[in-house]
């Protein structure tokens, strides 16, 4: 893949300041019009994106249907049904102070955006976002992933068939080409992946002060009570953990069970394991075989017991199915966002006590996983560990409503969107007063 040179980004972010100085992107009209071609554009697209998501990230048409082309497409409507009415100004009261007057609140686009998407659902988080600053009125630089290159090249000509590039754009490149463009004063940012690497987008933004949203991750706890139904917990460990070779940024990342029921659980899922995704490639493929080679370190140096899987080949890209019990806080496993198929497990017997565990050792996840028959009793437990998002008796389907913020909270994340709050993420909420003045007499 050749990338482009320094050159060619700076005309190419030139033209776009021009294009959104030309107020085109303004009219609600246009914007509409605009999703109306992405969406036809993506459904265009649809055999090519399944071959390189299968080549790139081993998913099947199904997966691919749901978390990748279906999820972009109902973003779409829904944002056709509701934009009319989140861009009507909105009235507010006028205070004692400031009266006669009438008072207002709009929302304007920020100009020029830059969206970074990651490798794990490339479509639909980095076309998720993109309809965001559409809807918002704005013009977008897009970098997809370099790390999943046949479906990047499908993302570019899904844009370049939609659109024109001093309007919407991809850049394809790796770091250079991102250090490039993040020296660049775009008047928004929006990345999702590592913290480490949002560290660094927000540090380059700062030098602009260029507002961000920032997509992290972390390590999301699944805490199964005494009480949990153990056939719901397995079924949505298969789903969650498993799925996308664990490549999922709200994927269940630890198991933390209560120890009445550790023992029937394991086996339960254990035995799903062996039936469902008998072989090492079952989960799918692991983006490189660098993360396969971490994932492999990580399990070595661990002292937990592996009850299944624990085979994985680097050349392949693929990571069996893996459970690992007895694990401890500080264990390897536990030292960092795994990112892939494998599932440590913990045991507690105080829900207060785990509870200060999982605040003491991974604060603010970006999604918090609660299992209980007795629903009431999971309600303090998501009240009390601070999380982007939170589930009882299920994990990562909240991503999939658009009346719902998606984001994180301190290192899993900063600002939301989906939906409205789409919308609001790629706009600036502007205050208007108005002084109505008599007529002059003639």
């Amino acid at each position: 893949m050749n990338f482009p040179s320094s050159e060619s980004i700076d005309t190419l972010f030139a033209l776009q300041r021009e294009f959104f100085a030309s107020r085109q992107t303004r009219p609600i009209e246009f914007r509409k019009h605009s999703l109306e071609r992405l969406k036809q554009a993506v459904l265009d697209h649809r055999e090519l994106l399944y071959v390189a998501l299968d080549e790139d990230l081993g998913k099947p048409k199904g997966d691919v249907d749901l978390a990748e082309i279906g999820a972009v497409i109902h973003e779409i409507d829904f944002a056709l049904a509701h934009l009319d009415e989140w861009a009507t100004p909105q009235a507010v009261p006028t205070p004692e102070l400031i009266a006669p007057s009438q008072c207002y609140v709009t929302q304007e686009p920020f100009g020029v955006t830059y969206i970074i998407g990651p490798f794990n659902y490339p479509v639909n988080l980095t076309l998720t976002p993109l309809i965001g600053a559409i809807i918002g009125g704005n013009t977008c630089i897009l970098k997809p992933s370099e790390t999943t290159p046949n479906t990047s090249l499908v993302i570019e000509k899904i844009i370049q068939q939609a659109f024109a590039p001093d309007y919407i754009a991809v850049v394809q490149g790796g770091r250079d080409e991102n250090t490039h463009l993040l020296s660049l004063p775009f008047d928004f940012i929006f990345f999702t992946g590592s913290p480490n690497v949002g560290k660094v987008v927000m540090q380059a933004a700062a030098a602009h002060l260029t507002p961000v949203i920032l997509e992290l991750g972390g390590k999301c706890p699944l805490i199964a009570l005494a009480d949990a139904d153990l056939d719901l917990v397995v079924s949505q460990l298969m789903f969650g953990k498993f799925i996308n070779s664990g490549q999922t940024c709200i994927a269940p990342d630890y198991l933390y069970v209560h120890s009445s029921i550790k023992d029937a659980l394991l086996a339960r899922l254990v035995q799903r394991i062996h039936q469902d995704l008998p072989d090492i490639g079952s989960t799918g493929k692991v983006v490189t075989g660098q993360q396969v080679s971490r994932l492999e370190g990580l399990l070595s140096l661990s002292e937990g017991k592996v009850l299944v899987g624990g085979q994985s080949d680097a050349e392949r890209r693929v990571f069996s199915a893996t459970v690992v019990d007895q694990v401890k806080w500080d264990d390897a496993l536990m030292a960092e966002e795994l990112f892939g198929p494998i599932l440590p497990v913990l045991t507690f017997d105080s829900v207060d006590t785990a509870v200060d565990l999982i605040n003491q050792h991974h604060p603010k996840p970006l999604a918090v996983y609660v299992f209980a028959r007795h629903t009431q009793s999971a309600t303090p437990i998501i009240n009390h560990i601070q999380s982007g998002d939170a589930q009882v008796n299920g994990v990562m389907l909240h991503a999939f409503s658009p009346y719902l913020p998606f984001g994180g909270v301190g290192s899993s994340g900063i600002g939301e969107y989906h939906g409205r709050y789409s919308f609001q993420a790629f706009t600036h909420k502007k205050s208007v007063r108005v002084v109505e003045l008599p007529d002059k007499p003639v």
